[in-house]
């Protein structure tokens, strides 16, 4: 039995995706990216991403936005750019990642 963090996460972009189509669910993952941004540098930086989740009123320890940006950070660089911010959107959605191999276009999303 799992512990119960009273924490319930539930996978809206299967739905998201149902509605909006891939192509207008791509273009909210970038949107989300744009909100999180350094907008001289262009990416998801650690003092970008610890200011947003400031202005979201989260509180989240310096060492766990680390952590999120290294799960996501496939060159290495310290920071995340578009493309490794959408990846990491897909790896972290259960339903998404259950849905992987298939047709998507054969595939009943609620």
């Amino acid at each position: 039995m799992e512990p119960d963090y009273g924490f319930h996460f539930e996978d809206s972009f299967p739905s998201m995706i149902a509605r909006l189509g891939a192509e207008g669910f791509i273009g909210e993952l970038c949107n989300g990216f744009r909100l999180l941004m350094d907008v001289n540098m262009g990416l998801i930086t650690f003092e970008s991403l610890k200011i947003s989740t400031c202005l979201l009123g989260l509180e989240v320890r310096d060492d766990e936005l680390l952590c999120m940006l290294m799960e996501g950070d496939l060159d290495g660089d310290g920071a995340l750019n578009q493309m490794e911010f959408c990846i990491l959107m897909f790896r972290l959605s259960p339903c998404l990642m259950d849905m992987q191999g298939m047709d998507p276009v054969h595939v009943n999303v609620i």
